[in-house]
């Protein structure tokens, strides 16, 4: 048949089944209704134009695997059919052979399109900096440390990072997020996202196939090649059918010795459906997916995702944003606002820390302090307490706390209820003085995601009993975000290598479990567990090489859509499996030695079973869990 061309499906496929079944249909009218006029040439022709195709690709799968494949029993069909006579018979299964192969190909092509939509979106040339100016190139002559610019409106043609400007990214083609991203000097940016407005200047440290975009479209390539248990079983399976049919065959024709019920065993028996079952199930739903940002590793993944009874979830940036945000304030009854959030800015001003960037974003976004009229003071980091700055005369110190304990006992009673209250709600809290004198305390903690309560009822409404958290942080920290999220169970204080032998106790308990992690520190938990499932791969390299699954953005809402496919995934393998290939087999062979099938209805029966395979397969191309955009 003919093979797809580069940039899209090949239409010209039409053609040939099109020629067959006019030529099979007038031999059928001949046959039927006007039985006194020959129609063989209209039943030899297409005999041999489909046979020479199907005996053909049938060879060279033989010759591939070295050995004999389920396949031979087709050519065996083809050449009884045509020893006794039965033409038309032979001429109807090279079709439906054909036939079933286009809607095969037709399936797999609508899968292709998400890859070849990705390769797309690499753009031909780029601006490259060039003796001090931007001069269009193509986008092989750009190597690895070259500055390159893009425009408004252009698509990036790198991996990289921003070194001078600003810009609004849509992302979607890498996390399957359709919101822009802000982006500004020092973030990364990546091959095939679309800059919609600003000019940057980007350096290169990716390209090519070492892109994140590269190693999307090679997941998703070799994705098929990932055989699930169920494919195994089909493939073993198909080894030892051909020796079985044969043996059918014979007993068949040594009982009643009838040649055409022998012929009609052989076309039936065809395990086309059994082949075909698994791996364009398995395609379909690797395309759906790769098109909404989540890369899934074949078919070996989506059986054990869907038969997983445990899900343990990583907190930070997997129930939780990953980014610490003040939440709560308190100020003193001498003190005014504008003096404590002035302390705040002094000191907080160049710190580095994930809590400091937390104030400056509090100060700026929400107070709207302008960090360019606070004044630079000496800087001095307390470790493992917090940040001092002296001004002038003045003394500014933010601290956990410890901070207490240096300070002047009594007046401090509305602080410190304070502090117990917001720790005991899982947040960390710092007081705020000038001059040893306390101005205020302010709290600040990693908030969950909007969506994590619901993703884990619906996860919970999809099947999966028991859901754990597995954190490094403290216990009241780890049963705050717990209350919050609506998960009965964690483990906290965790290492590392804790959180290995928790899954391997789970999994010693019969347990199939799902690790959720950064794909970083989780990395190895990732690897150990049944299905590793990496938040937010783009751009991390251990994430796609660790997990099973990788969730391309930092978003937890599709992981119940992701699971409820691999659900239906697998329930439509078991349906292609059981109801279209065995089933129908079994029953095929039986009336066909008893008679009640002719090779011409065997054929269509056949073939008919292959097709609805296929068909029954692609609806999962279509899939949208609930609410899913």
């Amino acid at each position: 048949m003919a093979k797809t061309i580069k940039h899209g499906f090949n239409y010209r496929v039409f053609i040939f089944p099109a020629v067959l079944a006019i030529l099979i249909f007038t031999a059928m009218l001949f046959e039927f209704v006007w039985p006194e006029i020959l129609p063989l040439p209209f039943a030899l022709i297409p005999l041999a134009m489909g046979g020479f195709v199907v005996c053909k690709s049938t060879f060279e799968a033989t010759f591939a695997k070295k050995r004999i494949t389920a396949g031979m029993l087709v050519v065996l069909a083809l050449i009884g059919t045509t020893l006794v006579g039965e033409y038309l018979s032979g001429a109807i299964v090279a079709f439906m052979m054909i036939f079933g192969e286009f809607l095969e190909d037709l399936t797999m092509e609508k899968t292709k399109n998400a890859v070849r939509e990705l390769i797309h979106l690499v753009p031909a040339t780029c601006r490259k900096l060039i003796d001090g100016e931007y001069q269009v190139v193509s986008i092989k002559k750009i190597r690895r440390g070259d500055y390159i610019q893009i425009l408004a409106g252009d698509k990036i043609a790198v991996d990289g990072v921003i070194k001078k400007g600003e810009a609004a990214i849509n992302e979607a083609s890498i996390t399957g997020e359709s919101m822009p991203v802000d982006k500004k000097a020092g973030d990364r940016v990546f091959l095939g996202t679309l800059n919609e407005n600003g000019v940057l200047e980007i350096e290169t440290e990716s390209l090519g196939s070492d892109t994140v975009l590269g190693k999307i479209i090679q997941v998703v390539k070799q994705a098929q090649e990932n055989k699930g248990e169920a494919q195994k079983t089909a493939d073993k399976f198909a080894q030892y059918f051909l020796p079985i049919i044969l043996s059918i065959c014979a007993i068949t024709f040594f009982i009643t010795h009838d040649i055409m019920r022998v012929m009609t065993i052989l076309v039936i028996a065809c395990p086309c459906a059994l082949v075909l079952a698994t791996p364009t199930a398995v395609v379909a739903c690797v395309g759906n997916r790769a098109k909404r940002g989540v890369l899934i590793k074949g078919g070996v993944v989506i059986e054990r995702f869907a038969k997983v009874t445990t899900l343990c979830l990583d907190k930070t940036g997997t129930l939780t944003k990953g980014a610490p945000e003040v939440l709560d304030t308190l100020i003193t009854m001498d003190t005014s606002e504008k003096d404590y959030l002035y302390a705040l800015g002094i000191v907080e001003k160049n710190s580095g820390h994930p809590i400091g960037r937390a104030i400056i974003n509090y100060l700026t976004k929400k107070k709207s302090l302008s960090m360019k009229d606070i004044p630079n003071g000496e800087f001095e980091m307390l470790y493992g307490r917090g940040v001092r700055v002296r001004l002038e005369n003045n003394l500014y110190e933010v601290s956990n706390k410890k901070l207490l304990a240096d300070l002047p006992p009594g007046g401090n009673t509305a602080i410190e209820e304070f502090v117990r209250k917001q720790e005991s709600l899982g947040r960390t809290v710092m007081v705020v003085t000038d001059n040893n004198r306390i101005l205020g305390a302010i709290s600040v903690a990693d908030t969950i995601q909007e969506s994590a309560p619901r993703v884990v009822q619906q996860l919970r409404e999809r099947g999966i009993s028991r859901i754990v958290m597995l954190t490094g942080d403290n216990e009241y920290t780890a049963k705050a975000i717990c209350d919050e999220v609506g998960i009965e169970e964690f483990r906290a204080n965790l290492l590392p290598e804790q959180k290995l032998e928790a899954i391997k106790e789970m999994q010693a308990k019969g347990e199939v479990v799902a690790m959720v992690g950064d794909g970083v520190n989780d990395a190895p938990a990732l690897v150990l567990a049944d299905v590793g499932i990496a938040m937010g791969a783009a751009g991390t390299d251990t994430a796609v090489e660790a997990a099973s699954i990788a969730l391309m953005s930092d978003n937890i809402d599709m992981l119940p859509a992701t699971f409820a496919l691999c659900c239906r995934t697998f329930g439509i393998i078991r349906q292609n499996i059981w109801i279209f290939a065995v089933i129908v087999n079994v029953i095929g062979v039986l009336f066909s030695g008893l008679g009640f099938l002719n090779p011409i209805t065997a054929a269509v029966i056949h073939n008919a079973s292959s097709i609805f395979v296929v068909l029954n397969s692609s609806r999962l191309l279509g899939y949208r869990y609930a609410g899913e955009l």
